[in-house]
């Protein structure tokens, strides 16, 4: 048996007022997402454990079959190692946004969406003007970026910027406990220095002629030491596996599991994705693996934007770009193939962050007959025959033949 996981990162929501108080789930155009439901079992999972913060790195981790609460290190190392970083024993690694500040205040988590040339100009500028022999900045992709300080003290507690937007930054600085406060002083002092910084540098100049906003600001979250993960090999006897995304976060926990990434031309983690470019990716990587795991990013971003419309149209777009061409696939091909669609978390659009309300799941098995849930949305898979599940669960349930 072979199996194919589509993770639509932030796909699930909250009703919403003006949509009549459903969910944009519900009233979005899928008739190909209902199609795979029709054929498939549901259910409800528990994503996050209560002891960790509802985030994306938490989420897929828990959804790849790991125990969060053993061997989540941060999101910081997950990412850094995406990046081939050679991390140390006594590195302390953050993800390292580039943020949006305006008169004090956080107004935007992601720079306006900077683009991964313009970022990886400014990510420069700080190495030379803010970097040293302890603190270290590395590009990734767009406003996601990593920071590393050798010997700091993992204590830290760092607010990610996407979960408050709108906040004044002196309110949501890095604290420390007592062990911690030289690293929380140095990451504050790194905070305001690159504002001072970022603001002038001609990428941001001209970002602001155009009316765009500017990535004038670093925001460090996320802090862990290298993690002692176990291949997936170990833990559930997968042989070879992949990961397809344009998230560097999921590219690190695929390495980290001892699964392959695949990079897909045009994959933005933006609703301007290649969606095509990867089902199609995630079908040919089926040929030669026993794992796939295609995330998606593009429902999430638009959560953080609050936009709910936009949320909307990525959910018709992954319904007609990728559960289409994967079910005519199914359809024409007699492969023992087992496909799971779900989120890691919702992100509802009208609080614009993460959190971790029970996600919809279905599992379609091939000989299998699915329940008597017709229509895939966070409320009607709560009458699904697998039911709930917690965490790891997940990966057991997906595996079973």
């Amino acid at each position: 048996m072979k199996y194919l996981v589509i993770l639509a990162d932030g796909f699930a929501d909250r009703p919403i007022e003006h949509l009549g108080y459903k969910t944009p789930m519900m009233v979005a155009h899928t008739p190909h997402i209902d199609q795979l439901c029709q054929q498939a079992c549901c259910g409800t999972l528990k994503t996050v454990p209560d002891s960790l913060h509802p985030g994306s790195e938490v989420a897929n981790m828990t959804i790849m079959g790991y125990d969060a609460e053993k061997y989540y290190q941060g999101r910081g190392v997950l990412e850094a190692a995406a990046l081939g970083v050679d991390i140390q024993a006594n590195d302390l690694v953050f993800r390292c946004n580039l943020v949006t500040e305006h008169q004090g205040q956080l107004v935007n988590h992601s720079g306006g969406h900077v683009s991964t040339e313009e970022a990886h100009q400014l990510i420069h500028l700080l190495n030379e003007k803010l970097g040293n022999d302890r603190v270290q900045f590395y590009p990734g992709v767009s406003y996601r970026n990593v920071l590393v300080i050798k010997n700091g003290v993992n204590g830290v507690s760092c607010t990610p910027p996407h979960d408050v937007p709108g906040a004044s930054v002196k309110d949501v600085l890095p604290t420390a406990t007592e062990k911690s406060e030289d690293t929380a002083k140095l990451l504050q002092e790194l905070m305001l220095a690159s504002r001072d910084l970022l603001t002038e540098h001609p990428v941001n100049i001209k970002r602001q002629k155009e009316g765009k906003p500017l990535a004038n600001m670093i925001w460090p979250w996320s802090p862990g030491h290298k993690p002692q993960m176990p291949l997936l090999k170990e833990l559930y006897g997968i042989d070879k596996g992949a990961v397809i995304s344009a998230v560097d976060l999921i590219h690190g926990l695929g390495k980290l599991a001892g699964l392959e990434s695949i990079f897909v031309e045009g994959a933005t983690g933006l609703f301007d994705t290649n969606y095509s470019g990867k089902a199609e990716a995630a079908l040919k990587a089926m040929e030669s693996n026993d794992y796939v795991f295609l995330h998606i990013e593009a429902p999430d971003e638009a959560g953080h934007e609050g936009d709910v419309e936009l949320k909307i149209k990525t959910l018709e777009d992954i319904d007609r770009l990728v559960v289409a061409p994967i079910l005519k696939y199914l359809s024409e091909h007699n492969e023992s193939i087992t496909v799971a669609l779900l989120p890691d978390h919702p992100t509802p659009c009208e609080i614009r962050t993460h959190t971790r309300d029970h996600v919809p799941f279905l599992i379609r098995r091939p000989g299998v007959p699915g329940d008597t849930v017709q229509e895939y949305n966070e409320e009607s898979v709560m009458e699904g025959s697998i039911g709930f599940l917690n965490q790891t669960e997940f990966m057991l349930t997906l595996l079973q033949e």
